[in-house]
């Protein structure tokens, strides 16, 4: 099998590619010949050290697998050899070969193509966390979304306009907005713009102010469309790509605005029933046409390096998956 080896944080480049044996079938697992893997903004972060979480080295990146069962353990039932699956691995994803818990596997739905299974879950069960559990949103309020046109932000949208929400995407290629578009964004703003620029765009958009920001950017554009948020406004943080804002205490105070964080991954381990509920809950909707996960862009297994410096250079619309 072949496995992508990280055996010392820092750049990207070093990443190797590696022949191993097969893994041991261990009881209450079975066995995923891979045909896409996911591949995530945090992944590069783990490469580089810069996650919260550091995992020995060496260690295998990445966390999404799809493909067939080629064989089962003889304790576990409901699963069947030929099987097309979604694994969620938690850390080791970037191989060509897995054996997974059967508790961790998903058989899947035909509506979803093996690349759009191998990347909808961390961005669509992200969204659905903060959008659902966390901001309890109301639908026909105001979503604004930074980084739409990524693949956190363009699953927000459409979550977004499937929760009945009015949304705003902020994206900064024509390619991307599109994109948004597509999955119900009621406007886009192009993010090449200043800060000020696109605060004042949300807030003529809607009326006056937005009833939900959903950011995952950070940085200035964070800290200034703050003061897009109407009153009683929720501003959702999800991630600080452009490097962590500081949100001003007085604006949160002055106009009784709510700052709510959302680490999905963190909850979902302690909680793994809630979230096979909301898992359960977001293919039902993908399987009904009612969420559209994008077809991602793809690379060969062994250029991770490249895909992971595309993500973090922001060439890339939409999600990326590796494909062995």
């Amino acid at each position: 099998m072949q496995v992508v080896v990280c055996n010392q944080v820092g750049s990207l480049d070093q990443l190797t590619v590696e022949e191993r044996p097969s893994p041991d079938l261990y009881p209450t697992c079975v066995r995923i010949a891979v045909t896409a893997c996911g591949v995530n903004y945090v992944d590069a972060l783990f490469v580089q050290g810069k996650y919260q979480i550091k995992p020995p080295t060496p260690f295998i990146p990445g966390m999404e697998v799809v493909g067939r069962v080629t064989e089962i353990a003889s304790d576990v039932a409901g699963i069947n050899v030929g099987d097309r699956v979604f694994a969620n691995i938690g850390l080791g994803g970037y191989v060509s070969e897995a054996v997974v818990a059967a508790s961790r596997v998903v058989v899947l739905p035909e509506s979803l193509t093996d690349g759009q299974a191998a990347t909808f879950m961390q961005s669509y069960l992200t969204g659905w966390f903060a959008l659902v559990e966390r901001a309890h949103v109301e639908a026909g309020k105001w979503l604004l979304v930074l980084g739409g046109g990524g693949g956190v932000g363009l699953a927000a949208v459409d979550l977004g306009h499937a929760l009945g929400l009015r949304v705003i995407a902020v994206a900064s290629t024509d390619e991307k907005r599109a994109l948004a578009t597509g999955r119900g964004a009621d406007a886009v703003i192009d993010s090449t713009l200043s800060a000020n620029e696109i605060k004042e765009q949300a807030k003529q958009i809607s009326g006056g102010g937005v009833d939900y920001i959903y950011d995952p950017v950070g940085g200035e554009v964070g800290e200034t469309c703050l003061r897009a948020l109407t009153d009683d406004g929720q501003y959702l943080v999800i991630g600080f790509v452009a490097g962590i804002p500081m949100l001003p205490a007085n604006q949160v105070l002055l106009r009784n605005r709510r700052i709510t964080g959302v680490d999905w991954g963190a909850w979902a381990m302690k909680n793994p029933e809630p979230n096979n509920a909301n898992l359960a809950k977001v293919l039902e909707l993908i399987d009904t046409g009612k969420l559209h996960p994008v077809e991602p862009v793809t690379y060969p297994l062994r250029d991770a390096a490249r895909a992971l410096t595309d993500i973090q250079a922001r060439k890339i619309a939409g999600k990326v998956a590796l494909i062995p």
